[in-house]
């Protein structure tokens, strides 16, 4: 029997725009409001990551990370 679809947690989310505009564009693709394209990121992250990719795109992110807060 599948799981109930309920969100249990609503939290305020700073986003940058280039990643609030990738999160609208998924979601539409999907046929999913923002929220529930962030559950499935979210509860099938291990599956739809390449971690490679993601350990060097986190290492870049950091590194200019406050440069982009200026």
């Amino acid at each position: 029997m599948p799981k109930r679809f309920r969100l249990t947690r609503r939290f305020p989310v700073g986003m940058t725009e280039d990643g609030y505009r990738a999160l609208k564009r998924f979601s539409q693709e999907a046929g999913l409001d923002e929220g529930e394209a962030m559950s499935f990121l979210f509860e099938n992250f291990n599956s739809v990551i390449d971690k490679e990719a993601l350990t060097h795109r986190l290492r870049l992110f950091n590194a200019e990370l406050e440069s982009r807060k200026k």
